[in-house]
């Protein structure tokens, strides 16, 4: 997740170790007729050190391609991103607007000591985006939790940011994203911090639960 890398303002962004998967956006729905699913968060959404197709927004699509849903699943994930970067991209991100939108950021701002006060100002500043440039998408919050040796206060409040984001925008929240994976060695990569094949299935599994009745 520390590992950073640039975007690149063109069709398709491309960046080696799948760390980012940002597909074209400009007349597709006007081809397609297809909603859009956007995945916007870290290396942990772009799939970091996995094959193409074995991240969880590929196992998504997947699962709703093979449901016949009309909806097109993006991947907005980019390795290193902070609230900060996510900040700066997400206008440019959101060229076209999108009908679920799902906001994974945070663990990177927990692992740089970003303060929890600016991290809440980030994420809030890059919703307010979403919904000035769709105004009617479903907004998901993948919730976070900083591990135990940040400190009980550190924990409390870190953790505490992401239900009441999910509160004030009227979102669904996704508990805690990583559930079921985070600190188990079987299900992540030798980092212990990125989720491996197994443990994005996993995933896969904790952001479906909460994205399946939105469509």
């Amino acid at each position: 997740m520390i590992q950073g890398c640039k975007d690149k303002p063109n069709n398709e962004v491309k960046v080696n170790d799948n760390e980012t998967k940002v597909e074209t956006l400009s007349t597709k729905r006007e081809k397609t007729g297809k909603k859009r699913i956007m995945f916007f968060g870290n290396s942990l959404t772009a799939g970091y050190g996995l094959e193409e197709g074995q991240d969880f927004p590929s196992i998504l699509r997947r699962r709703v391609d093979s449901l016949g849903l009309e909806y097109e699943v993006i991947n907005a994930g980019l390795s290193g991103e902070t609230t900060s970067n996510g900040m700066e991209r997400i206008s440019w991100v959101l060229r076209e607007p999108v009908d679920i939108f799902m906001l994974e950021l945070g663990a990177n701002d927990m692992l740089r000591g970003t303060s929890v006060k600016a991290t809440d100002e980030n994420l809030r500043a890059i919703l307010d985006i979403v919904q000035e440039k769709s105004p009617e998408a479903k907004i998901v919050i993948a919730g976070m939790q900083a591990p135990p040796n940040m400190g009980a206060d550190y924990v409390n409040v870190f953790n505490s940011i992401f239900p009441k984001l999910a509160e004030d925008y009227d979102a669904a929240l996704i508990p805690f994203f990583l559930e079921g994976v985070a600190g188990d060695p079987s299900l992540n990569l030798p980092d212990r911090k990125h989720p491996n094949i197994e443990g994005q299935k996993i995933v896969a599994e904790n952001v479906w639960e909460v994205i399946e009745p939105l469509l």
